[in-house]
């Protein structure tokens, strides 16, 4: 969508451009998608003496937010500084989530500035637009859904559909990680980490074990020091902000005692100097067999020779 705001020196009654006219002294409009760097591409500069000058932004960014002022240059003078300018502000839409009645929530399309021209509003729910009324009107900029819905939900302004707000969602994909991770010797310590993709951003994360009614711990990780037996058990993470929540699946812990541990290393250890008598006792056996066999032919290959030099005489 191509955006644009006006700005006009207008000739009066065939004399010198004496003044300047904007359309709007302050303008509040919507950031389009661009790639370009600066204003490449972007701007149009248009008008000649005895007409109406103007200058087209199009692909509007947040940083083109500004004051613009007109000016006249000849070569003989420079004039209009001390006009005021116009004010050109660009904004992006949010979806704002509060509190409404019980197991609802508001959505609010907003802006950091109030849009010009009253704009009407569109909600989008998974990507297709709302097109009947809901509890409230629907081109309202407030909307009231179900507050634990796995549904996402958008805004945009009518005319500019294409300038859709970020969506807004529960948490999903939530899952634990664990470090470090294998099995866990008491005495050491562990971290679980809680991970969920969420619009807007997790504000709460809670620490559960299975079987366990009371939370364990609040937080994005949660720490266990000085691990023992009893921590042994099924850990999950619930996610939680404005939209809903979503637990992520059970991560099972498992803690081996000193004694298992060093117990299990023997037994590592056993194994492989018995692996390495069994191979040096295979080589041993090897070498003597192809040794003997050696032998044998040497003798064979004598006597042969010995017979071949009595038939010679």
């Amino acid at each position: 969508m191509r955006i644009s705001t006006l700005l006009q020196c207008v000739s009066v009654q065939g004399q010198s451009c004496n003044r300047v006219n904007y359309n709007k002294m302050r303008t509040c409009v919507l950031k389009g998608p661009t790639t370009d760097p600066g204003y490449v591409g972007r701007v149009e500069y248009t008008g000649t003496y005895r007409s109406p000058f103007t200058l087209r932004i199009t692909d509007l960014r947040e940083e083109d937010s500004a004051e613009y002022r007109f000016t006249f240059k000849t070569d003989n003078f420079e004039w209009g500084h001390s006009f005021p300018g116009t004010t050109l502000s660009v904004t992006g839409l949010q979806v704002k989530v509060t509190p409404a009645a019980e197991g609802q929530k508001t959505l609010t399309c907003i802006t950091t500035c109030t849009l010009t021209d009253n704009p009407t509003y569109i909600w989008y729910k998974n990507g297709q637009r709302l097109d009947e009324p809901t509890s409230q009107q629907y081109s309202s900029n407030n909307l009231v859904v179900l507050g634990h819905s796995a549904d996402s939900y958008s805004c945009a302004v009518e005319h500019h559909e294409d300038l859709h707000s970020p969506a807004v969602y529960a948490p999903k994909n939530t899952s634990v990680s664990v470090s470090p991770s294998g099995e866990i010797v008491e005495g050491s310590s562990v971290t679980l980490t809680c991970s969920s993709d969420a619009n807007p951003p997790v504000d709460k994360y809670t620490w559960y074990k299975k079987n366990v009614t009371s939370p364990k711990a609040s937080g994005q990780s949660y720490s266990i020091t000085n691990i023992i037996s009893e921590d042994r058990g099924e850990y999950y993470c619930e996610a939680q902000n404005g939209r809903g929540s979503m637990n992520s699946t059970a991560l099972m812990i498992i803690v081996a005692g000193k004694q298992t541990s060093v117990l299990t290393a023997a037994v590592g250890i056993t194994v492989v100097v018995l692996v390495l008598i069994l191979c040096l006792s295979g080589l041993m056996w090897f070498r003597r067999y192809t040794g003997g066999s050696d032998a044998t032919t040497d003798t064979q290959e004598s006597a042969y020779v010995q017979e071949s030099n009595l038939l010679v005489q």
